[in-house]
C-alpha cells in the first residue's frame, strides 16, 4: 500500500503572505515540516502541492532542496490539486498536511495512520467539521481518507468551499468519520502560522526547544507552556478562519 502525505503550499496569503519560506533558526517553515513529517514510520511518499502561479515557482525550487515531489496545480481548487497530486503518485492512502503548520507531531500521525489502516473509515482526522470535534491544538492538523473517497469528493464537490478546503464535501457525505481525539482538550492552543503573531510564536518556541533535530512533540510543548504561560498570550487574539470563508 501506497501511503503519501500531501502538504499543500503557496506563497500567496493575505495574512502572512510568503509564511512557508519564512525562517525560523536557519530553516525554512516548510523544511521543518518536511523533516518532521518524514520522520513517520508509516508513509512512503511526501509530496509538496502548490499552484501554477509564478510566484510558485520558489516553493518548486525548495521542494527541490529538500527532495521532495512536487506537484503544481490549481490555486483556487485545492480539491483538485490534491486529486491529481495523488492519482499522480499512485497513491492508496492520502494524508493532508498543510504547509503552515511547522509543529505537526509524526507521533500524532502514525497513530492516526495506525486507526485508519485498522478499521474501515472514510477519513480519520483530528479536526473535523466541529469546533466539539477539535482536542488537539490548531497546528497539528491531520486527515487521512483513501484515494476513492477523494475521487468521490473530486467528481462530486460542487460548492466553492468545498473544492478550496478539500474535506469538506467527505465530511458532508459520510457516515463513517472517526474523529480522533487527545485524552486532555488542547484545542485552545495555537501551533500554526497565519500571522505575524503566529510567526512569533512559533519562533520563541523554537528557540526554546530546538537544537537542530526535531525531538519535541505535544508533551514537550505542553511542558514548555506550563512552565511559560505568558506564551499563550502571544497569538490568543487570532481569530481562526472560517471553513466557509473565501480568502
Amino acid at each position: 500500500m501506497k501511503i503519501g502525505i500531501i502538504v499543500q503550499a503557496r506563497m500567496g496569503s493575505t495574512r502572512l503572505s510568503g509564511k512557508v519560506l519564512k525562517k525560523i533558526k536557519d530553516k525554512t517553515i516548510l523544511e521543518h515540516v518536511t523533516e518532521r513529517l518524514k520522520q513517520s514510520k508509516y508513509a512512503n511518499k511526501l509530496i509538496i502541492a502548490t499552484t501554477t502561479n509564478a510566484e510558485d515557482d520558489k516553493i518548486e525550487k525548495e521542494a527541490q532542496v529538500l527532495e521532495t515531489e512536487i506537484y503544481r496545480g490549481s490555486e483556487s481548487d485545492v480539491l483538485s490539486r490534491y486529486y491529481y497530486a495523488a492519482k499522480e503518485h499512485h497513491l492508496d492512502t492520502v494524508i493532508r498536511v498543510t504547509s503552515d503548520c511547522p509543529l505537526i507531531d509524526p507521533q500524532i500521525l502514525d497513530d492516526m495512520i495506525e486507526v485508519y489502516l485498522e478499521n474501515n473509515y472514510d477519513v480519520v482526522t483530528n479536526v473535523g467539521m466541529e469546533s466539539l470535534d477539535r482536542t488537539f491544538p490548531r497546528g497539528l492538523d491531520i486527515e487521512i481518507f483513501s484515494f476513492i473517497t477523494l475521487e468521490e469528493a473530486f467528481q462530486n464537490a460542487k460548492e466553492k468551499y468545498q473544492k478550496e478546503h478539500v474535506t469538506p464535501y467527505i465530511y458532508e457525505n459520510s457516515n463513517k468519520v472517526f474523529n480522533f481525539k487527545n485524552e486532555i482538550d488542547y484545542s485552545d492552543y495555537r501551533w500554526t502560522v497565519d500571522t505575524p503573531q503566529d510567526f512569533e510564536l512559533i519562533s520563541i518556541i523554537y528557540d526554546y526547544l530546538y537544537n537542530g533535530s526535531h525531538d519535541f512533540y505535544l508533551n514537550e510543548i505542553i511542558d514548555l507552556f506550563i512552565k511559560h504561560p505568558e506564551l499563550y498570550d502571544i497569538n490568543s487574539m487570532v481569530e481562526q478562519k472560517k471553513i466557509k470563508d473565501v480568502e
